[in-house]
């Protein structure tokens, strides 16, 4: 689906970018609240934690993965206050309130079964919840206020940098992104190269074992980490990728596959074998 252009305000209540931000679109009520853990008591004397809302913990599990909690209540403060003492894994919370204090419990259980099921469905991040539950029976006029809550939702959590809901292998600007291989040294990987890095795709098939040159660098150590974080499986003399991955560039996504030092850019083609320097830097030099 084709996305349309969108005024976001970002507000910056101490001044400090890594501190509490306030997201909105500018002709929506609906706002997101971000809130590093060091900062819950400040939160917490701002009117807008007595809110009616939903709340997702963001942080990592033991393995290292990206992981979210969800979840909603009728009292933002207490519940924060309860969470920071029973969940650990979490460093900042993000909070979708409504800029006129008009959602209720209702609009906040049935969001939080749509997002929950919309997390997985997307499995960019590990959802610590138990279960999902049911769907829960609302009447149809507040179902679709629901669903146009959740759009803006997830423009802005993906805007404050926590694309909760976005399939890593999707690009909802771009219909049909184009699928890259890497055939380097025996591998046979698949990618697409999106604005936010390079997805290396689930059943990617690369070497197990690292060049002489790569053992005690980064290469064995970020290899020994993916491995660790199930991101890639070993499987006789090869390693398989379990599920879509996001790296930060073509080259760094080479190098885990590969198992030495590659040129991203010169391993990745299209199925013409075009390579993605010639496809994406020399467009922009022409």
């Amino acid at each position: 689906m084709k996305q349309t252009p969108k005024t976001i305000q970002i507000f910056l209540l101490g001044g400090d970018p890594q501190g509490i931000r306030i997201a909105e679109i500018t002709t929506r009520i609906v706002q997101v609240i971000e809130v590093p853990r060091s900062l819950l008591a400040e939160f917490n004397q701002m009117p807008e934690s007595g809110q009616v809302g939903l709340y997702f913990l963001f942080g990592e599990n033991e393995e290292g993965n990206p992981s979210v909690y969800i979840g909603q209540t009728g009292d933002l403060r207490s519940r924060l206050v309860s969470r920071d003492r029973s969940k650990n894994f979490w460093e900042r919370v993000l909070l979708v309130i409504s800029s006129t204090n008009s959602l209720t419990q209702t609009h906040a259980v049935f969001l939080e079964w749509h997002c929950l099921k919309a997390a997985r469905a997307a499995g960019r991040y590990l959802a610590e919840n138990s279960n999902s539950g049911s769907k829960p029976c609302i009447p149809a006029p507040q179902e679709a206020d629901c669903l146009e809550i959740f759009d803006t939702a997830k423009v802005l959590l993906a805007t404050l940098g926590y694309p909760v809901f976005t399939s890593l292998g999707k690009s909802e600007s771009r219909a049909d992104e184009e699928t890259y291989f890497c055939t380097s040294a025996g591998t046979d990987g698949r990618g697409l190269y999106l604005p936010e890095g390079f997805v290396l795709l689930k059943g990617s098939v690369g070497r197990k074992e690292l060049v002489p040159s790569s053992l005690g660098t980064n290469i064995e150590r970020g290899r020994a980490k993916l491995m660790e974080q199930g991101v890639f499986k070993a499987e006789g003399d090869k390693i398989i990728a379990q599920r879509d991955h996001l790296f930060s560039s073509p080259t760094m996504a080479a190098i885990m596959l590969v198992g030495r030092s590659s040129n991203g850019w010169l391993c990745w083609k299209n199925k013409d074998g075009t390579t993605l320097d010639e496809l994406k830097r020399q467009n922009i030099e022409e």
